[in-house]
């Protein structure tokens, strides 16, 4: 079991564990307990009653949250031609074609989100095993692989963040930082609990959310009240 520090601790006895906070409450207790260093990010974690060794059980997306996520997210595409040239003036951090695929090949990994159109997949497909046990592979489902590049740089740039159910149902994802207003917080969270649940299957039965947490960095959960 791991063993957390005396400053976890203190945080940890100001939280109620047998209680569920409705998530304006949650946010504040959040900011409340913070006591990391620096802007620390605020997460929530989604359990899912979902079997997803089902197709129609696997839960993937994207989604522009409200607020953003206080993060500048780097952006990488690949392209040519005319859509090259529309990514960079959408403000892609870096944007090529062969040269992305052998600088990458050689180890440079210097970015958060790759977008490709599908013209260029037989290309990335070649970084498979480099960028796939990283999550960056593009996948049209998060609206990585598109025609549309500007929008694709342009959601990732103003907040855009993806999420996905794991083999155990859960589905992390960041919804800002300590510093943001707790209604800022707040309608980040409600956004994205309301994409996760409208995106319940058909064929899950009985109770679709477990449980709800909310965490920032280091520090401890906090369950949250969902309808």
């Amino acid at each position: 079991m791991a063993k957390h520090g005396k400053k976890y601790l203190e945080a940890a006895k100001q939280v109620d564990k047998n209680q569920a906070y409705d998530p304006k409450a949650a946010m504040e207790l959040l900011k409340k307990v913070n006591y990391a260093n620096f802007d620390a990010t605020i997460e929530v974690a989604f359990n899912l009653n979902l079997d997803t060794k089902q197709a129609d059980q696997q839960i993937r997306g994207a989604m522009v949250l409200p607020n953003g996520t206080g993060k500048t997210q780097r952006v990488v595409v690949f392209a040519d031609g005319q859509q090259a040239k529309d990514a960079q003036a959408a403000g892609a951090d870096f944007v090529g074609d062969d040269d992305l695929v052998d600088k990458i090949t050689d180890g440079w990994l210097d970015f958060d989100v790759v977008v490709a159109t599908p013209k260029m997949m037989a290309k990335v497909g070649r970084l498979g095993r480099i960028l796939g046990p990283k999550g960056l592979m593009p996948n049209p489902k998060t609206g990585t692989v598109t025609m549309d590049v500007t929008k694709a740089v342009n959601d990732i740039k103003s907040g855009q963040v993806t999420y996905r159910a794991d083999a155990q149902g859960l589905i992390h994802a960041p919804l800002g930082k300590v510093s943001f207003d707790v209604d800022q917080l707040v309608e980040n969270f409600n956004a994205l609990n309301d994409v996760v649940v409208k995106a319940r299957p058909a064929t899950v039965k009985g109770q679709y959310v477990n449980s709800v947490y909310l965490t920032s960095t280091f520090g401890p959960g906090i369950k949250v009240a969902v309808d």
